[in-house]
């Protein structure tokens, strides 16, 4: 076994795209000669029936290091899987894409109409019961109305392209909605981090709520959690980049009402001091979560590279796409907004007629475009595999013209 605990056999670390001879191997061959060279402790957690998947809970002896490789080792082989099955299926199911974007669309109306509803009645508890922590949970449910309209916005910018004046179409709208309705939730965190601290500071104690009053907060505050509890539910599990930010929004919500109530509560009840420091926490978490969906989304628009996994399903997809293609020269995948933009350079015979090296091209291109994750592929043709790269990479804007 070596320093990162790969295993007992050396053979089972061999990669799986290795050598001319297996090069044109589907993904059942690989998985056979692949599973056949496992060691017995993780042969145990292989399923027979689906020889790709693996439950290490009931294998024994493994080291963390050894877990973890083979785990991506057999991702590599489902993503090789998903590859042959794409083909197979001959691309996306329209009828389930068309289902999938009613869903969604469903999934932001009901989300929106929920956010207007509560947004009055938190109003009505902020001014019934004066705690601060329930005012930052509705000046939270103000925001979602508002970053609600954004994200709707977006959607609809996205369904509607000028192909004139946005030739690759809207989708970076998406993460650039998503960066400013974060980036809003993120002020209002430290807005109401300031209020709090001044309430603090003042040292003075509110009056005491009523019967009446708790009852009032009690209902709306719990109501509003179940609410925003169903509607994260409801929308953790779609697809649509939008809509789950929905889903993290109406989840956020949920803390911050629980939170709210129980400060509020406390504060009431014992010390006055408990209210401003729950609306404290509220903030910290706002800010910190928020903040983090701002970095995340940036960086999706700056052309971060794609993981190895990912370039390893290209790969996949490259090499076996045709007879004719004697190596795959460059394969680049890099963000450019939610989904990847994707270079792949393959080397062709040099007597090769140009009528069926560009139907190798485009097919390749095509099946590319498939792929879930990529928005646009860039196939480049070439009959040999030596030359420097053909772009330069640029380290500064050029000089503008005079």
């Amino acid at each position: 076994m070596d320093a990162n605990g790969r295993g007992e056999n050396d053979d089972a670390r061999a990669p799986l795209l290795a050598g001319p001879g297996r090069r044109r191997n589907s993904v059942a061959s690989m998985r056979g000669e692949f599973v056949s060279r496992l060691p017995k402790k993780v042969l145990d957690a292989v399923d027979p029936e689906r020889p790709s998947h693996v439950d290490f809970s009931r294998s024994k002896g493994l080291l963390e290091g050894e877990r973890e490789y083979y785990e991506k080792q057999f991702a590599t082989l489902r993503s090789f899987e998903e590859v042959d099955s794409l083909e197979e299926s001959n691309g996306i199911n329209e009828d389930e894409e068309l289902a999938e974007q009613i869903q969604s669309e469903f999934a932001m109306k009901i989300s929106n109409y929920a956010n207007i509803i509560l947004l009055a009645l938190k109003v009505y508890a902020t001014i019934k019961s004066g705690s601060i922590a329930i005012a930052a949970s509705t000046l939270d449910s103000l925001l979602d109305l508002m970053a609600g309209g954004i994200l709707w916005f977006t959607h609809l910018s996205m369904k509607s392209t000028n192909v004139y004046k946005y030739p690759i179409g809207k989708l970076r709208v998406q993460p650039v909605g998503i960066i400013i309705f974060a980036a809003v939730m993120a002020t209002l965190g430290f807005q109401v981090f300031i209020q709090a601290v001044e309430k603090l500071i003042v040292n003075e104690a509110p009056d005491k709520l009523n019967q009446v009053q708790l009852l009032w907060l009690y209902s709306i505050m719990i109501f509003a959690t179940v609410v925003k509890l169903a509607l994260w539910l409801y929308c953790r599990t779609s697809g649509n980049k939008i809509v789950r930010a929905y889903a993290k929004d109406h989840y956020f919500d949920v803390v911050t009402n629980v939170v709210g109530l129980a400060a509020a509560v406390l504060g009431d009840r014992f010390y006055w001091w408990i209210d401003p420091i729950g609306a404290i926490a509220l903030a910290v978490y706002t800010i910190s979560n928020w903040s983090g969906t701002v970095w995340e989304n940036a960086v999706s628009l700056v052309g971060e590279s794609a993981p190895p996994e990912m370039l390893q399903k290209l790969t996949y997809l490259a090499i076996r796409h045709h007879p004719q293609i004697k190596r795959v020269d460059t394969v680049r995948a890099y963000t450019f907004g939610v989904l990847y933009f994707v270079e792949v350079d393959i080397e062709l015979p040099e007597d090769l007629p140009l009528k069926e090296a560009h139907a190798i091209g485009e097919s390749l291109q095509i099946k590319i475009e498939e792929l879930p994750e990529v928005e646009r592929a860039f196939v480049h043709l070439d009959f040999e595999c030596d030359h420097k790269p053909e772009h330069s990479i640029l380290s500064k804007l050029p000089s503008s013209q005079p």
